[in-house]
């Protein structure tokens, strides 16, 4: 599976009554589609996969395949307890996804030869290959992602720890492993600001909340990012990234909370968030305001 371009993880919208607003999440996604996206992932991180239900997530991965039509792989998430991830993995497949991305576990912490069997379970679920994703209470060593690299259905690996020194041992081993087909991902908050260094670990993917809130931003980083163009990259790195995680680190949720938030600044209706995550408050809309207009002048808009 090929992945060309930024990654774009779409929000969930909720209509007034809190139900997945279907006609508005295809729109969100297709308006982003114009600017190149190597991959759309509906139902993860930032589309609010941790409030969902399955029927949800069948709705929301139904309605971003159908928007996609097959212009790039679409990656749904599956993940928490394990008959939810199971059901997840089940409910993408009926939807026509053509990959899953699997979340961490749910509350408990277990050894890496249980996340590995929590990974192979999830992959046995359905005929989707599946993405690792590194995070939280899932942290995968290299020698058990060498293990997983042994099984074709495991493709990718996404990075969400940012512990660099471990995610160069987990390249170098897959690598060793035999499989020059995976896909490695930079998968952090706000992966920009990082990107940089991730390149050099051999992690040229990444995942981009901010393509969601403003593709036109993203888009411009990216080119600068592929073009080798350090000026404008550090421009917007300086300008809009910095700001935008310094905001973002105010309160915890907010990698999701700011995207909407953004997405509503610009006269998108997608709905708050679902709890436990929380909306911006009216001083934050505001910085969060003056920083999309600085990220804008700087992409050339």
């Amino acid at each position: 599976m090929k992945f060309d371009g930024v990654l774009f993880f779409p929000v969930t919208p909720f209509t007034a009554e809190g139900s997945v607003d279907v006609e508005l999440l295809k729109e969100h996604i297709s308006s982003r589609l114009p600017f190149g996206p190597g991959g759309v992932f509906p139902a993860c991180g930032t589309g609010e996969f941790h409030a969902l239900s399955i029927d949800e997530v069948r709705t929301v991965v139904a309605a971003a395949v159908e928007v996609v039509a097959g212009k790039v792989p679409v990656v749904a998430g599956a993940g928490g307890p394990l008959g939810h991830a199971l059901a997840a993995a089940k409910a993408a497949e009926e939807a026509g996804a053509d990959a899953l991305l699997v979340l961490p576990p749910y509350l408990v912490t277990g050894p890496t030869d249980g996340l590995v069997a929590y990974i192979e379970a999830v992959a046995g679920a359905s005929s989707l290959p599946v993405i690792v994703y590194h995070r939280g209470n899932a942290k995968f060593t290299a020698a058990s992602m060498a293990k997983l690299a042994g099984n074709p259905k495991v493709i990718g690996f996404k990075d969400g720890l940012g512990d660099v020194g471990l995610a160069q041992e987990i390249v170098t081993a897959v690598h060793a492993a035999g499989r020059t087909d995976f896909a490695f991902f930079n998968g952090l908050l706000t992966a920009e600001l990082t990107q940089g260094a991730y390149r050099g670990l051999g992690i040229p993917l990444y995942s981009s909340a901010a393509f969601a809130m403003a593709p036109e931003i993203a888009k411009a980083y990216y080119d600068a990012y592929t073009a080798g163009d350090e000026d404008r990259r550090n421009a917007l790195l300086e300008g809009f990234y910095a700001p935008l995680v310094r905001l973002r680190d105010q309160t915890p949720g907010f990698g999701v909370s700011l995207i909407k938030a953004g997405l509503r600044l610009a006269g998108l209706p997608v709905g708050s968030v679902r709890p436990p995550l929380v909306d911006p408050t009216e001083e934050q809309l505001v910085e969060l305001k003056a920083i999309l207009a600085k990220g804008y002048e700087l992409a050339g808009h």
